[in-house]
C-alpha cells in the first residue's frame, strides 16, 4: 500500500478529512506547531495593526473631545450670528410694543365714548381713567352705568400709566390720551416716540 514505509503520524494526517484537519496538528522536535491544513487557519492582525486601525482612531478622537481651536471657532460663529440677528429681533420688539399701545388706546377710547353716552361728558382729568371701572368720588355722574372695562386700567407696554387729559390740549372738546414711549418723556423718535390717540 501507499502508506507503507511512512511515519504513523504522516499517514494519520493524510487520512483526516479537511474539516477535521483544522483541529489536528503535530509538534516537531523543536516544539513548533505545524497545522495540517494551513488554508483553514485565520491569521490574526498584529497589535500595531489594531492600534492603527481607522475605527480605533475615530474612538480615540471622540474620547479626546474638541480642541481649543475648534471651540474658539464655534464661539466666533455664534457671536457673528448674534450680531446679525439681535438688531432685527429688537426692532420687531419695538414695533410690537407700539402696536400694543395703539390697540390699548383704541380700547380705552371706546370705553370713554361709552362713558360719555351715559354721563353726558368724558371724565375729567381729575377723575381720570379710573372713572371707567368705578364711579368717581369727585363730581360723580348720576347716570354712571359702569364698569366700562372688564379689567383694570392697563399700563402701557413700557409699564407706565397712560397720560389722560380732559379737556385735552390738542382736543379741547374731547380728551388727549397718550403713551410717552420707552423713555417716558414727551417727544422722541423710534422706540421713544409718543403714541397718541389723535394720530
Amino acid at each position: 500500500m501507499e502508506s507503507e514505509g511512512l511515519l504513523p503520524g504522516v499517514a494519520s494526517r493524510r487520512a483526516l478529512s479537511p474539516g477535521l484537519a483544522l483541529v489536528r496538528s503535530l509538534s516537531d522536535s523543536e516544539g513548533t506547531v505545524q497545522p495540517s491544513n494551513v488554508s483553514n487557519f485565520h491569521i490574526l492582525p498584529s497589535r500595531s495593526q489594531v492600534m492603527n486601525s481607522p475605527s480605533r482612531s475615530i474612538r480615540d478622537r471622540v474620547r479626546t473631545g474638541f480642541t481649543l481651536i475648534e471651540i474658539l471657532v464655534v464661539i466666533v460663529v455664534i457671536a457673528i450670528l448674534a450680531t446679525l440677528v439681535a438688531p432685527n429681533v429688537f426692532q420687531h420688539v419695538g414695533a410690537a410694543k407700539d402696536a400694543t399701545a395703539k390697540s390699548q388706546i383704541e380700547m380705552l377710547g371706546a370705553a370713554l365714548d361709552a362713558y360719555r353716552l351715559d354721563a353726558g361728558a368724558y371724565p375729567t382729568t381729575q377723575q381720570g381713567l379710573q372713572a371707567l371701572v368705578e364711579i368717581p368720588s369727585v363730581d360723580a355722574p348720576t347716570n354712571w352705568r359702569g364698569p366700562y372695562l372688564r379689567k383694570a386700567i392697563p399700563l402701557d407696554p413700557w409699564r407706565r400709566p397712560y397720560v389722560f387729559l380732559s379737556p385735552g390740549e390738542v382736543n379741547p372738546n374731547g380728551y388727549d390720551l397718550m403713551s410717552l414711549g420707552a423713555d417716558g418723556l414727551p417727544g422722541g423718535e423710534g422706540d421713544n416716540a409718543d403714541v397718541m390717540s389723535w394720530q
